[in-house]
């Protein structure tokens, strides 16, 4: 078992180096396909400054506008962006920084976040089989809360037939590893069989989020990729999710496997550095708290 913490000191001093010397070396490129979150815990918002946070250059195209109800028990009031906009915003990204752009960072990692229709999904499904990214990353947002059932399940099901088999790297929480598992999650090991059987559907790396739903003193993830599993430990902070912390893990894989970082090395940072985030969370007055990505600083 592995419990890994975030070290930004390093960052800040080869930050510091550079701009002392008077050169700076261009960031990695990475690219968030997610929803905007109004209150700037989850979503693009989250993804935006993790990316900065982890020192690439971010980019969002967004897919929905998510803005929670307060006069209705905070569930999600849900606006999908137009097909045709979020085609747009795909084919811009890829012209200034695709393969054929010249530009001296080449876009070849994205995150996929909240998608919330079928239509979304087979849009973004067709850039990412024409766009050669190295690493898909996917925050297999399966269920919006207040969205209709049917709805729902039918996004759900779109999403594991055309955006899973794109992934190479995996980041389901506890519903969502039950869901793409099959497998009831109770305890260690059977996260551990989810995230195997994620992988044998998939292909992809897997890191099945146990957090705060498994009893004991630590929040627990599963790192597997086919040959590796590991146990990602870190005692919790408290016994409630934070906002922004799913979304900010898989931010957090998706620019370090960008800056070269093998999945198991992404891994286990991003686990460090969400871990910070709760440990310094930003409280407001809805009734949950966000993670804060400025914590390791």
């Amino acid at each position: 078992m592995t419990s890994t913490a975030f070290d930004s000191t390093a960052l800040a001093s080869d930050t510091a180096s550079d701009a002392v010397s008077g050169t700076t070396a261009a960031p990695a490129v990475v690219l968030t396909i997610a929803g905007s979150e109004a209150t700037g815990g989850a979503g693009a918002q989250a993804d935006l400054k993790t990316f900065q946070e982890l020192g690439v250059f971010g980019i969002a195209n967004l897919t929905c506008i998510v803005s929670f109800d307060p006069e209705n028990d905070w569930n999600h009031r849900f606006v999908p962006v137009d097909q045709e906009v979020i085609a747009h915003q795909l084919e811009a990204t890829t012209a200034a920084y695709g393969a054929a752009s010249g530009a001296p960072s080449v876009l070849d990692t994205v995150k996929i976040g909240m998608l919330g229709s079928p239509a979304t999904i087979s849009t973004v499904a067709t850039a990412l089989a024409s766009g050669a990214f190295s690493n898909v990353v996917l925050d297999p947002v399966l269920i919006c809360k207040g969205q209709e059932p049917g709805h729902a399940l039918d996004t759900d099901q779109a999403l594991k037939a055309q955006i899973l088999p794109l992934a190479t790297f995996v980041t389901p929480n506890h519903f969502e590893a039950e869901s793409l598992s099959g497998l009831e999650i109770t305890d260690i090991e059977s996260l551990k069989a989810a995230a195997v059987r994620i992988h044998e559907l998939s292909g992809a790396a897997v890191l099945a989020k146990g957090g705060v739903r498994l009893s004991g003193p630590d929040a627990v993830d599963v790192f597997y990729d086919g040959e590796t599993l590991e146990v990602l430990t870190a005692p919790k902070v408290g016994e409630v999710a934070v906002s922004g912390a799913g979304c900010s893990l898989a931010a957090a894989v998706t620019a370090e496997l960008a800056k070269g970082a093998s999945p198991l090395e992404a891994a286990r940072t991003a686990k460090g550095f969400v871990t910070a985030g709760i440990r310094n969370r930003v409280a407001s007055g809805a009734p949950f708290d966000a993670l804060w990505q400025g914590g390791p600083r």
